[in-house]
């Protein structure tokens, strides 16, 4: 069943290679041509298994080690000439290594003689800067998608990207993913009857448009600034959130301080109870607890990214959905289809 995508790059999406659906198969040390061949970075191991056993994925060991003086080494031990290579690294902390052991690995693959790589990214960190907001900055994240088509990347899968402007900052084809599917059942069990969406600020309406529209919910917003990076003030609810459950959603939660800000607003606004859902858990040290002293009763994310065990924190799978875009993109049989966008 085909991916329902739509082009978003300026060269087109590539069409899935014509590959064989059968199960993991290796000749010597060398690597076959038919079916999805998986490596995996140093940054999220447990993902890149899960993800291998559920597309029955031929794994390709890599090492991944440094110099003495912090410098990455990578090294693709086994022979890739002509396969389809999947190479699974989000950008987690610490983002900057993520991304350059990325880099080399798919320069790697490429001076192997691997026929496509795609980059199986779920956080991909450097998407907050995807505009000059000021003069003097960087768009960081066009710097990074330059990095990767570079090295050698064909095509990259993302989940749940920060903004809708990084549209421009790829020339190869994107393939994004949402993580509607694995979260609404959270949200469905917990049979709030008064629910409320919130969008934590304007940018992410969109995202919580489609949650308020699954969950037959109204939708409101919160006004808010950012003075400097990773400080965000709360000014205004936009909308009837007295006497209601409010779930704050969100692309992802570094410091805590948008949901947090958005959950004293909530209930200063007269909401009844507010509960929190991000899909990138990236949470830099102290997060957590500034989210739990804003009085958020309930928190549930994803695994984009490594996830240390939590009661407080739900956190939600995306191998399955990821591997059945997988399975999809290789041409391989599969149940159901995933939940794709373009960017």
């Amino acid at each position: 069943m085909a991916l329902p995508w739509r082009q978003t790059s300026r060269r087109g999406f590539v069409q899935p290679m014509q590959t064989l659906p059968a199960g993991p198969a290796r000749a010597g040390n060398r690597i076959r041509k038919p079916g999805i061949a998986l490596a995996a970075g140093d940054a999220h191991p447990r993902l890149a298994q899960e993800l291998a056993r559920l597309c029955r994925a031929t794994v390709v060991p890599t090492s991944v080690t440094a110099f003495a003086d912090g410098e990455s080494r990578v090294r693709i031990e086994a022979d890739v000439a002509e396969a389809d290579l999947y190479i699974v690294q989000p950008t987690s902390t610490p983002a900057n290594e993520r991304l350059m052991t990325l880099a080399l690995l798919a320069d790697a693959a490429r001076g192997a003689g691997a026929a496509r790589i795609t980059a199986v990214v779920p956080y991909f960190g450097y998407a907050r800067q995807d505009v000059r907001k000021r003069p003097g900055e960087p768009r960081s994240a066009r710097v990074a998608a330059r990095l990767l088509e570079s090295a050698g990347v064909d095509r990259i899968v993302v989940l749940e990207l920060h903004s809708p402007a990084l549209e421009s900052a790829f020339d190869i084809p994107v393939v994004q993913l949402a993580a509607d599917e694995p979260m609404l059942p959270v949200v469905r069990g917990w049979g709030a009857a008064d629910l409320a969406v919130v969008s934590p600020d304007a940018g992410g309406l969109k995202r919580a448009q489609r949650y308020a529209s699954a969950l037959a919910a109204p939708l409101a917003v919160i006004a808010k600034t950012r003075p400097r990076p990773d400080v965000a003030v709360a000014l205004q609810v936009l909308g009837d959130v007295r006497g209601r459950s409010c779930l704050i959603v969100d692309d992802m939660a570094s410091t805590g301080g948008t949901i947090a800000g958005a959950a004293q607003a909530l209930l200063g606004a007269g909401a009844k109870e507010v509960h929190a859902l991000f899909i990138h858990s990236v949470m830099a040290p102290g997060a957590l607890e500034r989210i739990g002293a804003a009085s958020v009763r309930r928190i549930v994310t994803t695994d984009s990214v490594p996830a240390a065990a939590d009661p407080r924190v739900e956190v939600v799978p995306v191998a399955p959905l990821l591997a059945r875009a997988l399975a999809q993109l290789a041409g391989q049989p599969t149940e159901g289809t995933a939940n794709v966008e373009g960017i």
